[in-house]
This record gives C-alpha cells, structure tokens and sequence, in this order.
C-alpha cells in the first residue's frame, strides 16, 4: 500500500516510473546498496525524530554513511534529537521502518529536511514506500519532491574519505 501512495504522489513530478521494488530487502542502508548496487552512502536514509512541540516529526533525509551529531540538531532545532518509536513512525509518516522516506507523509504531521551530506552525489537513493523500494533522484529532484524545508547540516562522520 505504501509503495502505492508514494508512486501515486511522485506522479507529479514524473518519478513514479523511477520507483524500483525488489525482490529482497532494502530495510537497512547496507542491503539497500546492495539492491541498487551503489555504495551506501548514496543511499538517502530518512531519520525521524520528534519536534519539541510533540506535534510534528522532523525528518532529515541524510547520506547512508551519516550519523547525527546531537550538538548541531540541537542548535538546529532546538531540542535533543529523539527517534520515534516504531508505531510513532507509521503514525507520523504513514511509512513503516525500513521504509520510511519524504513521500506522501500524512499531511500537517512532519517537516522534513535534507541534510549537507547528500549534497557530495549527483543522484541519491531514498526509500520509496516500503522496506523493498528506492527511487533514484538527483538532490534538486529529492528536495523538490519531498516539499524539504530547507538544507542543514545536522550530521557528522561522513566527511571521512569514502571507499568505492
């Protein structure tokens, strides 16, 4: 069904074909390049954590290869970065984990941004729906069609160098 809704919302932006679904899974960033046959770190991951309202999920779509630095999402949005739990994810994004992605989230209930780390790739790729899809886009494509906020720069450790 999350597959589904996500090609029924990239239609408008022509990428619904794009999506690609396979026969194994693409939960984690490693068996996701594996799927796509890339490395991981162009595998677009999106991270969901709560908003110091408790209203609203913020999600930050990042490099496979990225972590979080606590410090700088601190001082970008104003809170600790908390994860959701597994049923706040579904209830937030409509997408389980393992497929969360910027795509066709319930309206009103996340903000979502992209983070520096992507920006290195001419194309990346997000999760589109499910556990088992990606979608290839180039990062004016992927801030486009997830309606991003904006571009910060909340993560660390992938600046090292990169092994192809």
């Amino acid at each position: 069904m999350s597959v589904e809704s996500v090609k029924e919302y990239l239609k408008k932006w022509g990428k619904d074909q794009d999506v690609r679904e396979f026969s194994q899974s693409s939960a984690t960033v490693e068996l996701a390049a594996q799927a796509v046959g890339v490395i991981p770190a162009r595998i677009a991951k999106t991270l969901s954590f709560m908003q110091k309202d408790g209203d609203r999920a913020v999600l930050v779509v990042a490099a496979g290869d990225a972590k979080i630095d606590n410090p700088k999402y601190k001082h970008t949005f104003g809170c600790k970065a908390k994860m959701l739990t597994p049923e706040e994810v579904v209830a937030y994004t409509g997408h389980a984990v393992g497929g969360v992605c910027p795509f066709a989230n319930p309206e009103g209930k996340t903000e979502t941004y992209l983070d520096e780390s992507l920006k290195r790739f001419d194309t990346v790729f997000p999760a589109a729906g499910s556990a088992s899809s990606a979608v290839e886009m180039t990062c004016q494509e992927l801030y486009d069609c997830s309606g991003a906020k904006g571009w910060v720069d909340v993560c660390k450790a992938w600046q090292e160098p990169m092994a192809e």
